[in-house]
């Protein structure tokens, strides 16, 4: 049975928006009032939520809000989420770089972080200086860093330029330097938030081989925050989706990705019915549907039967300056190919519009799809785009290579011919 490294009990963050600290003076004395009376923080009672697309009705807001969870010995969890979901501060209070609101965090060993390019590094040390300093700050006495200094600087690939003064590092090579002190100084806990972004794709595959070897072989804990949902299904165990800080989902890596890219919506839906996506005088988008050509809308896609893509839209003025485009999206959020019907003889009429396109059976893989949806006016501009208009799922239909081997690699299974010469 694994133990547990890691508990993170009701941690919420919050933050006076507009000014740099904690408040207005006649604010602070609030807060020390209540305090010496024994009265909770009159300032937890009010803060809005974390969505940063609303205006702001109060002077305060949660960054992060009533976060629990537990992390074993030798997982991989991948925190997940858009832009200011609260990723970011949650690694910070997790690391100690900045504390809670409320809350509590507990922890076993060594924690070592990489939430930014050249975490704690000073600009005028060499990048050898660096590594020893790092250590210390790690807790590793000078004989401990001297064993792995060596193997630190063939992994970052700077042995050039490990005498010179980090201040004239490049970003890549901060982040390279950074991660293999955090990654081979033995932490108990490895923090990585995006920075491994900045580096080249060589050194991108390199750190999450690196990471895999830190929890599978080495059995320590690592919290890995990313955007690219390949590298978060392929290193994490388990993940938590974060959204308008709190947190929405919780489960296996390939779970949470799921519903991320679902965006939250629920179950994947091959029918979709629209009533708000329009444009006054120019189109109502009425219905987009996915089905196979020999089944109802409500029965799985199989793999092995043609898909046909049905769009029922009204145009009001103007037909021949529009057209309809699709980007197919893969389950890792990939665009893997666009679709239009300005490419084939079928062209928007005037009213209502019944379009259909077919894909050949056999073609997708099984596994999660979605469709961007883009009206485009005069082929040079689209006036409205919807991400992940829909969304559907491939399923497998019994081949016996699919039940022999496993899933084949990729998302498309284009049909080549074959010849002898």
């Amino acid at each position: 049975m694994k133990n547990i490294i890691l508990t993170a009990q009701n941690i919420s963050k919050q933050y006076r928006l507009g000014v740099v600290g904690t408040g207005t003076l006649s604010h602070d004395l609030n807060r020390w009032w209540a305090s010496v009376r024994g009265k909770e923080d009159p300032y937890l009672k009010i803060g809005a939520e974390n969505d940063r697309s609303k205006k702001a009705e109060t002077d305060y807001v949660w960054a992060l809000r009533d976060i629990n969870f537990a992390v074993n010995d030798g997982d991989v969890l991948g925190i997940i989420g858009k832009n200011g979901a609260g990723k970011s501060t949650l690694l910070k209070i997790l690391s100690r770089v900045t504390s809670p609101t409320t809350g509590s965090i507990k922890t076993k060993g060594r924690i070592a972080s990489l939430l930014e390019v050249g975490t704690g590094f000073h600009p005028e040390l060499t990048g050898r200086e660096n590594i020893y300093l790092n250590g210390a700050i790690l807790g590793m006495t000078k004989a401990e860093i001297k064993v792995k200094e060596e193997e630190i600087i063939d992994f970052s690939g700077c042995a050039m330029y490990i005498d010179t003064p980090v201040k004239r590092y490049s970003s890549g090579m901060r982040v390279r330097l950074a991660f293999a002190v955090a990654a081979h100084l033995e932490p108990d806990i490895l923090v990585v938030d995006e920075v491994l972004a900045v580096g080249d794709a060589e050194f991108q595959k390199k750190a999450i081989g690196k990471m895999k070897d830190i929890s599978g072989n080495d059995g320590r804990t690592v919290l890995f925050v990313s955007h690219n949902m390949a590298a978060v299904k392929s290193l994490c165990t388990r993940g938590i989706v974060l959204e308008n800080g709190t947190s929405v989902f919780e489960g296996t890596a390939e779970e949470c990705v799921g519903y991320y890219l679902k965006d939250g919506k629920g179950e994947l839906n091959n029918q979709r019915k629209y009533d708000d996506i329009k444009k006054d005088g120019v189109f109502n988008l009425k219905e987009i549907s996915v089905r196979n050509s020999s089944r109802r809308y409500n029965e799985p896609i199989v793999e092995n039967d043609k898909i046909l893509l049905e769009t029922h839209i009204n145009i009001l003025s103007e037909p021949e300056r529009y057209h309809i485009t699709y980007h197919l999206h893969n389950e890792l959020g990939e665009a893997m190919f666009s679709l239009s019907n300005r490419r084939g003889e079928v062209q928007l009429q005037e009213g209502s519009n019944r379009l259909v396109c077919t894909f050949p059976k056999g073609f997708l893989q099984p596994g999660n799809f979605s469709l961007k949806f883009l009206l485009v006016k005069d082929r040079k501009k689209a006036i409205h785009v919807e991400d992940s208009i829909i969304n559907f799922t491939v399923v497998n239909a019994g081949r016996d290579i699919g039940v022999y081997m496993g899933k084949e690699p990729g998302f498309i299974v284009p049909d080549f011919e074959w010849d002898t010469i």
